[in-house]
């Protein structure tokens, strides 16, 4: 199971940390990724990270603004969310590829597990 947690209301311009914690013994086996779901948007790609953190990969709208991070030993992955505008105003979910898949697996959407999501509402 997936929990993500640290969303919140932020102002235009801050800064937020989330989290997901994965349960099972098997975390380090997975690529992860966090995608979101703005209001009457489709849900979309965010970042990704390789299953031992050496790769990772974002979308263009959050380049250079986002870091995604995993603590394998904590079972953990982070992204931190700087720069915040309006646009990224949504429900961010966190998700793994099935065991040993690459990190393009989440790139593409081929996710294995969904967490929930936690709401990021940013203000003006």
């Amino acid at each position: 199971q997936l929990q993500a947690s640290g969303g919140g209301l932020v102002q235009a311009g801050g800064s937020l940390r989330l989290s997901c914690a994965a349960s099972g013994r098997a975390f380090s086996d997975h690529a992860m990724g966090w995608f979101r779901q703005a209001p009457g948007k489709e849900r979309e790609f965010v970042a990704a990270i390789s299953w031992s953190g050496g790769s990772t990969y974002y979308a263009d709208s959050v380049k250079g603004r986002f870091t995604i991070s995993r603590d394998n030993a904590k079972n953990t992955v982070y992204l931190q969310l700087n720069a915040l505008n309006l646009a990224d105003t949504a429900v961010y979910y966190c998700a793994a590829a099935k065991p040993t898949a690459a990190i393009v697996a989440v790139i593409r959407g081929e996710i294995y597990y969904w967490g929930k999501g936690t709401l990021v509402t940013v203000s003006s």
